[in-house]
Formats: structure tokens, sequence, C-alpha cells
């Protein structure tokens, strides 16, 4: 199977080209063209080899959930002319992640376990389990880092620091947990559990906006409903739907992104594991069939289908 490890076009009306860990991005004019690559990255580094079929599969995911939002905020979205491309809306980014959380999961869980009882400002309850439900969710913000992580921090902080205004850091809350319902929803009528997940926002003509994906495997957790009570009981670990597996992998193969380690090479049965993963977690995720598309010049087909629309 033929996998996208990156593009180089030349677009008509291109005026800035920015390559990020999965996404290379092209600005034209007041627009963005995102072409959704093949690149996996785990412990903030790019692994070696393309996956087949990740980057659509993130890119239709990412648009199906947009486009199931947009009655509870406007979003960035105008088209997705290729399964692997998103044109939309060039928003003045917010230099804040909105991560919310509906249950003691992942980096919540490891500061739970260190014996803090506090996170970016939000009080934890005593006696909470890893992976119990919050009594509601709660959100946890981290600074955008252009370099490196991003870092925890309080609505406080955020408001003192003016990284953003008062009033529109209320808006990005609202809208925040109303799009975390509405996931939360769509999750439950397939019988997943949207654990946590990450929103960004933008400024577009004077309104916040909606940007990048949501609820893709790489920016949320889900995990099974069925047998989820029964596996808090017996404190087993949670049967998850995201690519935590990989990490796995990466871990049992001596590396964790740390200074020295030798980042291993992926088999081709890992790499073909890793394709049917995400594509059953694409039809889990939504309901649909995922159609895949011809073994092809990937990268000829997608430049082809942005030329006739642009």
């Amino acid at each position: 199977m033929n996998a996208l490890r990156e593009t180089n076009f030349k677009l008509p009306g291109q005026t800035a080209f920015y390559r990020g860990k999965v996404r290379d991005v092209y600005t034209l004019g007041d627009k963005l063209l995102m072409v959704a690559s093949d690149r996996i990255s785990a412990f903030d580094h790019i692994l070696p080899r393309p996956i087949p079929y990740k980057g659509a599969v993130l890119n239709q995911i990412a648009a199906y959930f947009l486009n199931a939002t947009r009655d509870i905020c406007p979003n960035w979205l105008i088209s997705n002319p290729d399964p692997n491309v998103a044109i939309g809306h060039c928003c003045e980014p917010l230099r804040i992640e909105m991560v919310i959380r509906g249950y003691l999961a992942g980096h919540a869980a490891r500061t739970y376990q260190s014996g803090l009882r506090s996170l970016c400002g939000v009080s934890l309850p005593d006696g909470m389990k890893e992976n119990d439900r919050f009594p509601e969710p709660i959100i946890t913000p981290s600074t955008k880092a252009d370099e490196g992580h991003d870092e925890d921090i309080s609505k406080e902080e955020i408001l003192k620091q003016g990284i953003v205004a008062p009033d529109v850091y209320e808006q990005m809350e609202k809208y925040t947990r109303a799009l975390f319902q509405r996931g939360t929803e769509m999750a439950a009528r397939q019988g997943l559990i949207l654990v946590d997940t990450k929103y960004e926002f933008g400024i577009y003509k004077g309104q916040v906006m909606l940007m990048d994906e949501i609820h893709t495997p790489d920016s949320s957790r889900y995990f099974y409903a069925d047998g989820y009570e029964e596996r808090q009981q017996r404190g087993e670990k949670q049967k998850q739907l995201s690519k935590e597996f990989v990490r796995e992998w990466l871990m049992a193969n001596g590396f964790q992104g740390k200074d020295g380690q030798q980042m291993p090479v992926m088999p081709d049965d890992f790499v073909s594991e890793i394709t049917e993963r995400y594509i059953e977690l694409y039809e889990k995720v939504t309901g649909k069939s995922f159609e895949r598309s011809p073994d092809e010049d990937i990268e000829k087909r997608i430049e082809r289908n942005i030329l006739r629309v642009i």
C-alpha cells in the first residue's frame, strides 16, 4: 500500500507553507489548505515510516465532527476536495488549547497519582481511581507551544497574563462544554465513551471560531462503554480506542522519546496493523464504512483534486 510521507506543492496563489508533525499547511490568501499526511508521531517524535490511509482517516473523522457541530459554534472548515485535504478560513490562532476531561485518565491521572489534588487551578475530588468519571467535566487549559511541550495553565493565569480577553475566554469555555457534550452523545450512540479531548480556537472576522481537528484519535481518548463499569470495579485497564497501542509498542522496544534512545523501525506487519486499527477506529467512531482509495500516486491525486477547486 502506498503512503503519503509529505507534499511539496507550488499552488496558484500560495503565500506561505508550514509542515507540522502530521499536516502540510498551505496558505492561499485568506484561506488555509491542510493536507493530512500519513506521518505518525508519538512522544513528540515523527516515526520513520508513514502509515497508509492514516491521513485520510484523521481528515475524514475531523470533517465528520466539524460538520456535525456547526449548530454549536462556527468552524474553519469550508470543503474537503480530497480524502486527505481540508480547506478552510485562515484564523488568527488563540494560544490556548481547551482541554476538557470527563474522566480521570492520562495526564490528569498521573497528576492525581503524584498526590496533587489540583490541575490547572481545578480542584480534584479525593478518593478517585484512575479512569473514574468526574462528577462533571473539568476544563484544564494548556498554553499552545510553538516548540516543545504544551504547558498546563489555569483560567486565572490566562486572564492575568492577558493571553485572551475575558469575554473571549468565556466564549471558548462555553463552546468547549457544548462541543464535549455533543461529542459524548455521539460517542455513546456508537458504544463509546469520550474520555477527554482538546479544542483549538481562533479569531476570524472578529468572532471566535473552532479550528483544526476535533474528536479524532490523535486529539481525543475513547473507552469502549461495554464492560467499562466491570473493568473499573475489578481495577483493570480500560479498553481504549486511540493510538495508545503505538506508544506501548515503542515503549516495549525501548523508546519513549528520551535523549540517547534509538527510534525502533516498525516492521511491515506492525505498519499494516496500525492501518487496520485506524480504519477500524474510523468505522467505530463514525458508524460509516471507510472507503479505501485505489493504490495510486497519492500526491498526484491530491494535487489534481486541489487544482479543481482553487
